[in-house]
């Protein structure tokens, strides 16, 4: 009977089931440590429909366990990696060793502090991660300046900053300590350092950053290096939700990103003189009024405007007409003879 489980890269397999994480295992292949039915492995790129045969280091690979997901309170002054070459603390230096092998989720810089997921499936890391799926992170921010509530809601559109643009960001103004304020922001990719560039472009200097929500998971009272677990249904019940939410539209730019054209926003169109031809150009309307954006989405045609009624028209006068000629009927009573004055002048002779 075929196999008909689908195949994966042999990095991503061995991420799930929590030997290293996908950079690490592409690392022990170049140095010959991964083998399959005992003969060392030269690429990454091999693709497997399972782990059976894979060794590590002479150690055969156990099947992969159920995902766990612990929250861990990041303190400042460690950084979020396995090692460091300068020798500066890490993450796993205040981990208890009792812990399996947990893999982060995301990047905390060495001066932030609070929620740092960890995992210990490579799979649920990498979908928490994406910013396809929409996740939500939630920052409070301690920066020395003045900003207003008006500045913060307009990152809602998103910004550009040096290039690099910048998704919808809801932030709001929480409170102002002397010459500090704590600002409270939420966002759904999580680039690198984007909550300091963007409070630096507002004219702020961050002092403090505190993560403490990562999608459902909340910081809450959870101690500066401590750790806790996520329940097993609670973990199931999320990643339900993963698979079934929709991918996230991006937010609209408002300048061109990577030589493509923006799509103009919609203006208010300036009243048209009475009179003009529909679809004429006419003064004082916006430029793109008059020909549509190609880029801009098809809006239904507005209804024309009813004409106006025509105004009553003047009363003209009949020219005058000569009376018809009223012909007598019988029985009519003869018309009386004129009795008044004669008109002056030399009388007429009778005629003989």
């Amino acid at each position: 009977m075929a196999d008909d489980r689908p195949q994966h890269r042999i990095a991503k397999l061995l991420a799930r089931a929590g030997v290293a994480s996908r950079r690490e295992v592409e690392r022990m292949i170049e140095e010959g440590r991964v083998a399959l039915d005992g003969v060392a492995l030269t690429t990454p790129a091999t693709v497997l429909r399972s782990l059976h045969g894979v060794t590590v280091d002479g150690q055969p690979v156990a099947a992969p366990e159920p995902a766990r997901l612990f929250l861990f309170h990041k303190p400042t002054g460690v950084l979020t990696t396995e090692r460091d070459p300068a020798g500066r603390p890490t993450i796993y230096d205040r981990l208890p060793k009792d812990l399996p092998r947990l893999v982060p989720v995301g990047r905390l810089d060495l001066n932030t502090e609070g929620l740092l997921l960890l995992t210990t499936d490579g799979g649920l890391k990498r979908q928490l991660e994406l910013p396809s799926t929409g996740v939500e992170r939630t920052y409070r921010a301690r920066a020395y300046g003045q900003v207003s509530q008006q500045q913060l809601e307009d990152l809602i559109d998103g910004i550009e900053i040096e290039g690099v643009r910048y998704g919808s960001i809801d932030a709001n103004l929480e409170r102002r300590t002397g010459a500090n304020v704590w600002v409270e922001m939420t966002l759904r990719e999580g680039k690198n350092r984007e909550v300091r560039r963007v409070l630096e472009h507002l004219g702020l200097r961050v002092s403090r950053l505190i993560r403490v929500r990562y999608g459902p998971f909340v910081l809450g009272d959870l101690p500066v290096g401590g750790v806790g677990e996520v329940r097993v249904a609670d973990l199931v019940a999320f990643r339900q939700t993963l698979k079934t939410a929709a991918p996230i539209r991006p937010a609209t730019p408002d300048v061109s990103v990577a030589g493509r054209r923006a799509p103009v926003r919609a203006r208010p169109a300036a009243p048209r003189p009475a009179g003009s031809r529909p679809g004429a150009p006419h003064p004082g309307a916006p430029r793109d009024s008059a020909r549509p954006n190609p880029g801009s989405p098809i809006r239904p045609k507005p209804a024309p405007r009813p004409k106006p009624a025509p105004a009553p028209a003047e009363p003209v006068e009949a020219a005058p007409t000569r009376p018809a000629k009223i012909k007598r009927q019988p029985g009519w009573a003869k018309p009386k003879p004129r009795t008044g004055p004669t008109r002056s002048g030399p009388k007429r002779k009778p005629r003989a």
